[in-house]
């Protein structure tokens, strides 16, 4: 290929690297498995998560993580919360990088999907949504300096 040519679109048919974490990487194995009728909840507490794939930023290798399931009109919030952390979680910059190579795995439904962040009075919208569905991101955003991003993600055909 020359240089400067435009490669094509990236896909996310390339190699999968599981995550470090135990917990995400068996979350995501089970999901799968079982064609999202199993693992669909966070841990015990009976709340619902979806598995968000994407491209590594530095990588480019398929990567997959388990999120809470904040569902509004047919969008979705993906929120970088890291527990209160004082730092994104290393997906939140995937999605940043290659936020229209992105897919949803919501139960058994597998969709793709773009990704934007959301500010101002969106962001709010979207950030009470979200508590609404997982309380514990408002003790989260208390316990960091840092504003929790707020992506919403939106399908594609």
């Amino acid at each position: 290929m020359a240089l400067g040519a435009y490669p094509g679109p990236m896909t996310l048919d390339g190699p999968y690297e599981p995550s470090r974490w135990d917990w995400v990487r068996e979350q995501v194995d089970r999901y799968e498995r079982s064609g999202g009728t199993e693992g669909t909840t966070l841990l015990d507490t009976r709340l619902p998560v979806v598995v968000v794939t994407m491209l590594g930023h530095r990588s480019g290798k398929v990567r997959k993580a388990p999120v809470m399931r904040v569902e509004h009109e047919g969008h979705y919030a993906v929120v970088a919360s890291k527990g209160g952390d004082p730092r994104n979680p290393g997906w939140y910059y995937n999605l940043k990088a290659h936020p229209d190579t992105v897919r949803i795995q919501d139960g058994p439904e597998v969709f793709d999907v773009a990704v934007r962040e959301v500010e101002g009075e969106e962001r709010e919208q979207w950030w009470e949504r979200a508590v609404a569905a997982y309380p514990a991101y408002a003790d989260y955003q208390r316990s960091t300096t840092r504003q929790i991003p707020v992506l919403v993600a939106t399908r594609v055909a």
